[in-house]
C-alpha cells in the first residue's frame, strides 16, 4: 500500500518537472557586448541600447500619460528628462520585468519642493500594459516596452547602467530647400 503511493507520488513529481521544464522563463540570457549606455528619444519614442557609440537595440516605447517636458513632481505624468542611472533590477514587478531609474536626483529634488511638492520616484523601464489600451503614452512617468521587449532588456542591462533621456528639441533646424526637393524626388522614385 505504501509502496503504491510512493510511485504515484514520484511520478507525480516527474509529471512536473517534465512540465515546468518545458515552460519559457522571463529570464533570458545575454553573452554579447555589454550595453554602456540607454538612450531616449522622447519626441521620436525610441529607446536606443548602446554600446559605445553603437546601436545594438532600437525600440518603440510609450512614456507618462503628458509626456511633453521634464517631470517636476508626482503625479504629472511626465517622464524625466535628463542623465540618470539604473538603480535596481526588479524581477517581480508589476508590469512584468523592470529596471528602476535614479530620478529624482538632487536637481529634481529642488525643483518640486520650490513648488511645495513631492518629486516622486518610482520611475521605470517596464513591460505591460496590464489591459488593453488605446493610448499611446499611457504610464505613470516611466517608460514602457512589450513584455518580450523588457525580457531582452532586462537581460542586457546591468545596474549602474547610464540612461540619457532627451526632451524634443526646442529649435529642431528648418529644413532648407535642398531637402525638401530631395524628399520629393525620393518620393517619386520609390
Amino acid at each position: 500500500m505504501w509502496c503504491a503511493r510512493l510511485v504515484a507520488r514520484l511520478c507525480l513529481v516527474v509529471t512536473m518537472a517534465v512540465a515546468l521544464a518545458g515552460c519559457d522563463s522571463k529570464f533570458k540570457r545575454y553573452d554579447g557586448p555589454n550595453v554602456t549606455a540607454i538612450t531616449v528619444h522622447k519626441a521620436e519614442r525610441k529607446m536606443y541600447l548602446m554600446h559605445g557609440d553603437q546601436v545594438m537595440r532600437e525600440y518603440d516605447i510609450a512614456l507618462g500619460f503628458t509626456p511633453e517636458g521634464h517631470k517636476q513632481f508626482e503625479g504629472d505624468g511626465k517622464t524625466p528628462e535628463g542623465t540618470y542611472y539604473i538603480s535596481e533590477k526588479k524581477p517581480n514587478s508589476q508590469y512584468h520585468l523592470s529596471l528602476r531609474v535614479s530620478y529624482p536626483n538632487d536637481e529634481d529634488r529642488i525643483r518640486a519642493r520650490a513648488q511645495g511638492k513631492s518629486p516622486g520616484g518610482d520611475i521605470f523601464i517596464h513591460g505591460g500594459p496590464l489591459r488593453p489600451t488605446s493610448r499611446r503614452d499611457w504610464t505613470a512617468g516611466c517608460i514602457a516596452v512589450t513584455n518580450e521587449e523588457i525580457e531582452e532588456i532586462y537581460a542586457m542591462i546591468d545596474k549602474g547602467t547610464v540612461i540619457h533621456v532627451l526632451p524634443r528639441d526646442p529649435n529642431p533646424p528648418k529644413p532648407t530647400v535642398t531637402d525638401v526637393v530631395a524628399e520629393k524626388l525620393a518620393f517619386l522614385f520609390k
